[in-house]
């Protein structure tokens, strides 16, 4: 157990946060300027969204150049990788390195099938031999540390992912461990079980981030609290509400203003424009409901925002909510 506290630096196999407050890997979402956003709000560290080690490695041009890439502004940043072939992750963390990356995360617990069968993500909990070459492969490929994002098990009452931890940390040496302590087979329902974090904490000498039921400030501190880790990692919390990092930090009491909620979106909505070009309409249309929802104002706004096909009107309707400079730094 730690003691530490949020606000303190955080070590991970040299590469230093600056907090214990990290983003976790947001699949589909979490990329440079989400990661950038939080940063911006106070995060340590940051992961990008799940990405193919197959498609990193045989150079997929989407993948490249979509998922890749790096803002020089929110460094230290963990490029995480899902994959179950030890040479595959070998040149594709290498190639990950050489995009930027300061550390890879291999995603070992994502439940969904198309990943699972694959024999990647929670798949790769019940073939540890595999999991402790693959993930010494992602070290070799890249010379970075590299850490593992993984559940408790693939069904209630399994072990199985902790026994996997202790595995990969004395076999394959990788830096740290993001536990999610709910099996894969239930997803996001019910309570994580943050004994078994501590219990993991008390097993392994790196350092261990507690993942799973962070959707609030509240609940991130009792996670933290309960499970003695080293770190907490926001992933849902973190939607449509970057203002959760500041919260935990210590640096906000209050929930923000319908003007702060409206002027966030807009900064999001340039740098979506910036990255995605066209595409970016459809692809903004989550993420208006994530901050309206917290706006009696842009509530009323959202229906029409999900039919309008122009950027530059969506920026003209919830403009009219916001009150104050759209701030900088895309």
């Amino acid at each position: 157990m730690s003691g530490a506290q949020l606000s303190d630096p955080l070590a991970i196999g040299g590469v230093v946060s600056a907090n214990r407050v990290l983003l976790a890997p947001l699949a589909g979402i979490g990329n440079w300027f989400v990661r950038l956003q939080a940063r911006r709000y106070g995060a340590g560290m940051t992961v990008s969204e799940m990405i193919s080690s197959h498609a990193v490695s045989y150079r997929n041009e989407r993948t490249l150049r979509e998922l890749l890439v790096v803002h020089p502004a929110e460094h230290p940043v963990s490029m995480q990788l899902f994959g179950s072939d030890p040479a595959v992750m070998r040149e594709a963390a290498a190639i990950v390195a050489d995009a930027g990356a300061d550390l890879i995360d291999l995603n070992m617990g994502c439940p969904v099938k198309k990943v699972c069968k694959t024999g990647a993500g929670a798949a790769m909990i019940s073939d540890p031999r595999q999991a402790v070459a693959v993930a010494r492969a992602a070290i070799e490929g890249s010379g970075l540390p590299v850490t593992v994002k993984l559940r408790s098990g693939l069904e209630p009452g399994e072990r199985s992912g902790l026994l996997l931890a202790e595995r990969l940390v004395t076999e394959a040496a990788i830096s740290a461990v993001a536990f999610h302590p709910r099996p894969a087979t239930v997803q996001h329902r019910g309570e994580p079980d943050y004994g078994l974090v501590r219990e993991l904490v008390d097993r392994v000498e790196v350092p261990v981030i507690v993942s799973g039921g962070l959707r609030t400030a509240e609940a991130a501190r009792f996670a933290h609290d309960a499970s003695g880790a080293d770190a907490v990692m926001i992933a849902r919390g973190s939607l449509g509400n970057p203002w959760i990092f500041e919260q935990l930090l210590g640096g906000r009491e209050q929930p923000p203003t319908d003007a702060e909620i409206v002027t966030e979106l807009l900064w999001v909505i340039d740098a979506a424009e910036r990255h995605f070009g066209p595409r970016a309409c459809h692809y903004l249309r989550k993420f208006y409901p994530w901050y309206l929802d917290r706006s009696g104002a842009g509530r009323r706004r959202l229906d029409t925002l999900q039919r309008i096909e122009d950027l530059d009107e969506v920026r003209e309707l919830i403009g009219e909510l916001a009150d104050g400079p759209v701030p900088t730094g895309v």
